[in-house]
């Protein structure tokens, strides 16, 4: 299940530092400008840490956990929507992915050029919120001029729904409010929304870049945007993407962890975004173990049991027959499958079932 989160904010407030952190691909980081052209692409492994208590309980020949694609775009700018810098480049790369992080810079270093020449995160969402608006605002337009006749003069179901969203995308629009900020209610409504694939209507979560100082309980910049984003529904996560940096270099987790403590985290901010991002993504974890293996498998929330037994093979979902389902608080409880069979733990469940994060499945098919 490939589905991406892409890293956007303004040039030089720390997208590549934080990339790098997450996925150790070192790209480019410099202190000017457009310094990200083409998007890297990152495969982080997501952490949980159910894996680690199954291998302890499992002794498998193997744990594999699973992962989710960060995307790097390059830094956007004002003008972005009509081309400025390389707007319309970047602007292509922000539509392929699923969920947008959006960094902004919380803190003040004299040594950082800021393309505006001020530390202003608020006013830095809204340079770039405005650019993605703009866009999505170009694009409701063409498609209103497209359908709005058929609509209005022809019997075309469809193109009427696709109207009546289209003008409730331009309202909001108009009044700079995103996509995401309109809701439809039928099912018709839904699809006609997803398929315009706009900018603003992916989910979001606004990072906080802070010094190191400010890591823990932030400063005034994330009160700044807190407040500035409250009505929006978003996640704001504060991190210290350089400090996370010095973090990755440390050659244990014994030594990660005492840097840690000593500055008051219980976990690593990058910790707590790939996780963030996952859910961002409304992706969800089951997990499959054995001797041979612990496993996490990726799944959207809402998926049904033959559509998770697909995730692992075609097979599975095509030959469903039944799912064997244990909850991973009782497989933990009673330390292993046969005990949580034996004190009827077990639950046997069909095409109907709802998969729930941290599920352990059995799946039996056939074809």
């Amino acid at each position: 299940m490939s589905l991406q989160c892409g890293i956007v904010g303004l040039p030089n407030v720390g997208k590549s530092t934080l990339f790098n952190c997450l996925s150790n691909a070192k790209a480019q980081s410099a202190n000017f400008p457009f310094c990200t052209i083409e998007p890297n692409v990152g495969v982080i492994t997501v952490p949980d840490e159910r894996l680690g208590r199954l291998a302890e309980l499992c002794h498998p020949q193997r744990v594999i956990p699973t992962t989710v694609e960060i995307v790097d775009i390059a830094g956007l700018v004002k003008g972005a929507s009509r081309g400025e810098g390389l707007g319309n480049q970047f602007l292509a790369n922000i539509r392929e992915t699923d969920a947008i992080i959006h960094v902004l810079r919380c803190f003040d270093d004299p040594n950082v050029v800021h393309v505006d020449g001020s530390v202003d995160p608020v006013r830095d969402r809204e340079v770039i919120d405005t650019e993605l608006q703009i866009k999505d605002l170009e694009t409701v337009e063409s498609r209103i001029a497209k359908v709005e006749k058929q609509a209005r003069t022809g019997g075309d179901k469809q193109a009427k729904v696709q109207l009546g969203v289209l003008e409730k995308y331009r309202e909001a629009l108009s009044q700079g409010r995103p996509a995401r900020s309109v809701e439809f209610e039928t099912r018709d409504e839904q699809q006609a929304a997803r398929d315009l694939f706009l900018l603003t209507a992916k989910p979001v979560m606004y990072v906080c870049n802070v010094d190191e100082a400010s890591a823990v309980s932030g400063n005034s910049y994330v009160d700044a945007v807190r407040e500035a984003v409250k009505d929006e529904g978003a996640q704001v996560l504060v991190l210290a993407a350089q400090t996370e940096a010095e973090i990755a270099e440390l050659d244990t987790y014994e030594e990660r962890q005492m840097f840690l403590e000593e500055l008051g985290l219980k976990e690593s901010g990058v910790s707590r975004l790939i996780k963030a991002a996952y859910a961002l993504l409304n992706l969800r974890t089951f997990l499959t173990a054995g001797s041979d293996e612990v496993r996490a498998w990726t799944f959207r929330e809402g998926m049904k049991a033959p559509q998770c037994a697909g995730v692992i093979h075609t097979d599975f979902e095509r030959g469903f027959i039944r799912a064997e389902v244990i909850k991973y608080q009782d497989f933990v409880e009673l330390k292993s499958e046969a005990a949580v069979r034996a004190a009827g733990k077990m639950s046997i469940e069909g095409k109907d079932y709802l998969v729930k994060d941290g599920d352990i499945m059995h799946f039996l098919f056939n074809v």
